[in-house]
């Protein structure tokens, strides 16, 4: 039974640190019994998938309970019939059950649809994260073994799973500093959205690599011999960049493999922070360095923790490379980031920098109380997870990180509340600027602030890039301006309620929204308006919940009467407009169910016109769709055209039509999956994409997306115009 176990045992004992076996064993037998008659869909026992995430733990150094809790992560997820947490925590103790508890997804919430289910999730796992790191370590393991087997799965779940990889899992990782694992994640994901990019960069690399196979060795060995010299030990191993990095460098940034000046590296790892500067001088003794290709990241560290000192010289036949050089502390931090104080006993002041480190989780958090809109989440948590870091400096020398893009207002509030609140002005190396101002890398920003100032301007809330910031803002004016938000939330619903109804008394609207409120979990009515007012809230999202209301308490438009036959006929009269299904109005047809036609996919904003067909209702076309230029040329089908338009009202939130993008494109390696990630990152839905080869070497791409407005999709577009490779886009008809 423990022969499955064995390689655990053995990195375990490698580690030489105090571990509970019998606990880790028992921890297995339970795990092994719950899972027994559990398969993979590779056809491996499933107990396989828990035992080599509890391995991949072991590696990272993590502790007993680490292990126990990966070796149990999915038994309360996969068998609630005959386990739970609390029969977990009198097995093997509350730390396990609450890591256990951390690493299981949210099976029972109520939620509009599946993505919301799934930010709920994330939010989920930031809380266990704000209380034990270890949960999102152990998640990272878990992922990195399912994409290490992902080829078992069906292609669409590979290349949702291998997106959500890249977008979620791989950044987190980085924000972490585990490098190890951030970066098999990437080529792993990359590898499932454009098999064909990964196996050329690949294939490029083995073959400039071979060409200068000796390169590194005889760089490596002279820069040793200096080192030694001069009473340098010194370690040193070289590398070239992974696949997704290059990948990136290429695609992204539209470089040669020739532009790619760190595609070959060395690394020299010195026992002192002292030894690091001395190694540095050494090498620009020894080679030519290139001018702005210098980053000291040991006095300037990066946020997930990670110091070190970058320099790109040129060797020998003009071969330029990459050296990095840091003390052996310092790598262990690059490759473990986080994880390395469980790997390495590093002390309690590096204890506390960790903590420091780690207040983002509670900032992103802190951020999600002020807020309930899921949408205003994911947001946040992509700009404090995804983000590029631009670094700046107090006047007092203190650097501070931000987010690539934020403003001098974010600055502002990334130093306190207070600054933020009471900003009249900054100035950014010395010379006074616009609030809206993002400042560079090396900038020195000054605050101006005042005591009689009356506080920040919503409009700062459109200006903003930090989710901390924006929450900040927010809470200034949840406590400030209750009374004024109650008015401008409640203005917001009204304008909002008589799209519905002609008249309703300020009475039955508060009682209205009050049962509404209580169905989100807000205790009143002014709350509900309070919320709305201070952007805690955005009121599309309970659209549909405040319409179901009205009609429940009788508040909805009256029907339209039936017209007798003889005033049907009188030309003089218009017919009334009815609503019909899916958001449209057809002029004389009461109540007519609707299909949009697939040969144009009419969205919301075209003009559009409707032919009634036998037996199916009314088909929506796009006025200049071709079928109907074609169809009125038939003189028995001119009665059959009825006038239609879109209801005046807004869309549903979850309402979605499907477009056609045609897009012309170079034939390059990896664009449709950077195609593929922009679409995903404006959360628009694929449901097929064609592809075809034109004579002049151009690729037609055909991708059917989901589609919100005829306004949404010039923003799709406009996005992928700024992508290389890419000639043209437009709007494309259904095959």
């Amino acid at each position: 039974m423990f022969q499955l176990l064995r390689p655990l045992l053995e990195v375990i004992e490698k580690n030489e640190k105090n571990y509970d076996t019998d606990k880790i064993k028992n921890a297995f037998l339970y795990a092994s019994e719950l899972h027994a008659g559990q398969f993979r869909q590779s056809g491996e026992p499933y107990i396989s998938h828990p035992v080599e995430v509890s391995r991949i733990v072991a590696e990272l150094g993590l502790d007993t309970d680490s292990i126990c809790a990966a070796l149990l992560h999915d038994v309360v997820e996969d068998c609630s019939d005959r386990t739970n947490l609390d029969t977990i925590k009198k097995m093997f103790g509350t730390e396990v059950a609450m890591l256990v508890d951390g690493l299981t997804k949210i099976i029972q919430v109520q939620v509009a649809d599946k993505e919301e289910a799934h930010i709920e999730n994330i939010r989920k796992m930031l809380l266990a994260m704000n209380k034990d790191i270890r949960v999102i370590f152990i998640k990272l393991c878990d992922r990195l073994h399912n994409m290490r087997t992902l080829g078992a799965k069906k292609e669409d779940r590979q290349r949702a799973i291998a997106l959500e990889t890249m977008y979620i899992y791989a950044p987190l990782a980085h924000r972490l500093g585990i490098q190890r694992i951030k970066q098999e994640l990437e080529n792993l994901s990359l590898f499932y959205l454009d098999p064909i990019g990964y196996e050329e960069v690949e294939a490029s690399i083995e073959k400039k690599f071979g060409q200068n196979r000796d390169f590194l060795n005889y760089s490596r060995d002279y820069i040793s011999e200096k080192l030694r010299e001069n009473g340098i030990d010194a370690h040193i191993e070289g590398r070239v960049k992974s696949v997704y990095s290059l990948y990136r460098k290429m695609y992204s940034f539209n470089k040669s493999f020739d532009e790619i000046y760190d595609f070959y590296a060395l690394r020299i790892i010195v026992d002192t922070e002292l030894e690091c500067y001395t190694a540095l001088g050494l090498v620009h003794e020894m080679f030519h360095s290139i001018p702005g290709r210098f980053k000291d990241y040991i006095s300037t560290p990066k946020p997930n923790l990670y110091r070190s000192l970058h320099t790109t010289v040129i060797g020998r036949s003009g071969t330029p490379f990459e050296v990095q050089i840091r003390t052996k502390q310092m790598h262990a931090e690059a490759e473990y980031g986080i994880a390395a104080h469980w790997k390495y006993k590093t002390g309690e002041k590096s204890r506390a920098e960790i903590d420091e480190k780690l207040r983002w989780i509670a900032r992103l958090l802190e951020s999600d109380e002020n807020t309930r809109d899921p949408d205003e989440f994911i947001h946040s948590f992509k700009t404090d997870i995804f983000h590029d870091e631009t670094f700046v400096f107090t006047p007092k020398g203190d650097v501070i990180s931000l987010p690539q893009g934020s403003t001098v207002i974010d600055f502002a509030y990334a130093i306190h509340s207070a600054v933020g609140n009471k900003m009249t002005g900054a100035k950014v190396n010395g010379v006074i600027v616009p609030i809206d101002r993002k400042p560079q890398n090396g900038d020195i920003i000054e605050i101006i602030t005042s005591n009689a100032s009356k506080g920040p301007s919503r409009d700062w809330l459109k200006i903003v890039k930090t989710g901390e910031a924006r929450s900040k803002i927010r809470q200034w004016f949840k406590k400030e301006k209750r009374v004024e938000n109650i008015a401008l939330g409640r203005l917001e619903v009204e304008r909002e309620v008589k799209r519905y109804v002609k008249s309703i008394t300020d009475d039955k609207l508060d009682e209205v929204i009050a049962t509404v409120a209580k169905r989100v979990g807000i205790a009143t009515a002014d709350d509900f308006y309070n919320t709305l007012g201070f952007g805690g809230l955005s009121l599309s999202r309970f659209v549909n919940r405040i319409k179901e209301e009205l009609e429940k308490v009788g508040l909805k438009d009256a029907p339209v009467q039936e017209q007798d036959e003889i005033s049907q006929v009188k030309i003089t009269e218009t017919p009334k407009k009815r609503r019909a299904s899916g958001g449209i109005i057809i002029d004389g047809e009461p109540g007519c169910q609707v299909k949009f036609a697939k040969c144009c996919n009419p969205l919301p904003g075209d003009k559009i016109v409707g032919f009634v067909t036998r037996g199916f209702g009314v088909s929506i076309h796009k006025s200049d769709c071709p079928n109907v230029s074609l169809s009125r040329k038939n003189e028995e089908n001119l009665s059959r055209w009825v006038r239609a338009e879109w209801e005046k009202t807004e869309a549903s939130p979850n309402s979605s039509y499907e477009a056609v993008l045609q897009i012309m494109v170079e034939d390059r390696i990896g664009v449709i999956a950077s195609i593929s990630m922009a679409l995903a990152d404006m959360r628009v839905s694929i449901s097929q994409i064609n592809t075809q080869t034109m004579k002049n070497g151009e690729v037609a791409i055909n991708i059917h997306v989901g589609c919100k407005s005829t306004s949404h999709y010039e923003s799709i577009v406009s996005r992928l115009r700024s992508i290389p490779s890419i000639i043209s886009v437009s709007r494309g008809l259904s095959n």
